[in-house]
């Protein structure tokens, strides 16, 4: 049968990650590459008891079809907690969804039509730019430095469908926007009629100082607000979530119901169980301490390997450090050398919407042992030393 393709199929592709966490699983590779939580911090206990719980209190409404909305109690939680950090909203305005990669899908299927723009920073999240790029949009890639996109950058966007922009511990690169960019971004923003995507998956995962308020909090009417329970709890629930504008929810929920009908509801029902006791007041603690360790290990190992040239921030949050190597070095290139020495990473050329920097690696620190970090880098350095 000659099955004759959609032109949009023509822009999806594999992740890249994906297909490197395929090289991970050959035993004796200490994978530096995947964006996993540690698995040592899943509630398993909570969960478990949550579970038995649901089932017996609610069985017949967790097992039957739910609201495309979501659970009303859990948007309720979800707005009390996002109140929290200042932002203002109703529970009307929360959508629960299939973890915050669908909200990215339903963000494009809304918003952008083939050949439309869409702003980004550079680099950016690899799953974002495969969300959208199926609708078809033209980029924009907004620059950046150490602090987040620069406001004067925005210019170039006006006319965009919008800007995709992580603040806190921004996947791949960690940084963290500052309070006052954060406030020029959004008058840069309101001045071109630039409407914002804030993803914020990993805000809750600091290890010195919370991050400041999010964009939202800033320009209510002008951002989609996105969050997730995958950092926090675990990823298997898929369970995220989108804070939308009044005007825009509407559509957002259609395309939902398009889609999948609902977010599976036993998933709610359990994951609102474990957030009505005030498990995440400990739970939070115990995960950032946990990582914050790994982070400063892997700190002190880019420190003590790493040949000269090489270029990092320590991030103060999330799960990554940003590596830029010497230039002319392409760490695509270097990838099965490494895998060689028994190590893995993500090379930073996936990052970017529009090609970028190939000196440029992503490492994972929370799912390898201190131990595991030092060894890994030390491999990692050393492929580095044989091919510059």
């Amino acid at each position: 049968m000659n099955w004759h393709l959609a032109r949009r199929t023509e822009r999806m592709n594999p992740s890249s990650i994906r297909e490197i966490l395929k090289v991970t699983e050959r035993p004796g590779i200490i994978s530096l590459a995947g964006g996993l939580p540690s698995p040592e911090v899943f509630p398993v206990e909570a969960m478990r008891e949550a579970s038995a719980k649901v089932l017996r209190d609610t069985p017949v409404e967790a097992l039957q079809y739910a609201s495309s909305e979501g659970l009303p109690e859990l948007r309720e939680w979800v707005a009390g907690h996002l109140r929290q950090s200042g932002m203002r909203l109703d529970a009307a305005q929360v959508q629960i969804t299939t973890g915050s990669q669908q909200g990215l899908d339903l963000v494009g299927k809304v918003l952008i039509d083939a050949g439309s723009r869409v702003a980004v920073e550079s680099p950016t999240y690899l799953g974002a730019v495969q969300a959208f790029g199926v609708f078809e949009p033209e980029w924009t890639t907004v620059p950046c430095d150490d602090d987040g996109p620069l406001p004067a950058g925005l210019a170039d966007a006006r006319g965009a469908r919008l800007l995709y922009v992580l603040p806190n511990f921004q996947n791949p690169s960690g940084r963290c926007i500052s309070a006052g960019r954060r406030e020029a971004l959004v008058r840069a923003a309101r001045e071109v009629a630039l409407p914002l995507v804030e993803d914020n998956p990993y805000g809750d995962l600091w290890y010195d100082t919370p991050p400041p308020p999010p964009l939202a909090a800033l320009w209510p009417e002008g951002v989609v607000y996105m969050g997730s329970f995958s950092k926090v709890l675990a990823p298997g629930l898929r369970l995220g979530y989108v804070v939308a504008p009044p005007q825009l929810g509407p559509k957002l929920l259609q395309a939902k119901q398009s889609a999948d009908l609902h977010t599976p509801g036993f998933n709610q029902r359990m994951v609102l169980e474990v957030l009505r006791t005030g498990f995440l007041d400990t739970h939070l603690p115990a995960v950032r301490a946990a990582y914050k360790r790994q982070r400063d290990a892997m700190a002190e190992a880019l420190k003590a390997h790493l040949p000269a040239g090489c270029r990092w921030e320590v991030p103060h949050g999330g799960m990554f450090f940003w590596v830029e190597l010497p230039a002319g070095t392409d760490a695509a290139r270097l990838l099965p050398h490494a895998v060689e020495r028994g190590v893995a990473f993500v090379p930073g050329g996936a990052f970017y919407a529009e090609g970028g920097n190939p000196a440029t690696m992503r490492l994972s620190f929370v799912t390898a042992t201190p131990e595991q970090i030092d060894r890994g880098v030390r491999a990692l350095a050393d492929t580095l030393r044989a091919h510059l």
